[in-house]
């Protein structure tokens, strides 16, 4: 299910005008996810606007995040999917975080 999972967020996310869409695969990095989805909205409204989108698309299928943090942050929102981790920046706090460099330096 972890495949067609990620491709149905990258899907989502392409709809609603996320811009710099990167899937990472981590599962021979991390026992926490096996895909890491990293997307940039235009303001923390588009974050949220993208979030809101993603729980209610998935929940039509049955699909519910396990947790979501950072909602109310206005620059980074976390949802964990278990098999598929989404991060939606503002561009600002994606450059600062990096998260693409740190994991592409794990073993």
């Amino acid at each position: 299910m972890n495949q067609n999972l990620l491709e149905k967020i990258i899907k989502l996310l392409e709809d609603k005008k996320a811009f710099n869409i990167t899937t990472m695969d981590i599962k021979e990095k991390s026992t926490l996810t096996d895909y890491m989805v990293i997307a940039t909205g235009t303001s923390s409204t588009h974050i949220k606007s993208l979030a809101d989108y993603l729980n209610e698309e998935l929940k039509k299928d049955g699909i519910y995040p396990y947790k979501v943090e950072g909602y109310d942050s206005n620059s980074w929102i976390l949802m964990d999917y278990q098999d598929v981790i989404v991060h939606l920046f503002t561009e600002s706090d994606r450059n600062h975080y990096n998260l693409e460099d740190l994991w592409n330096k794990v073993r």
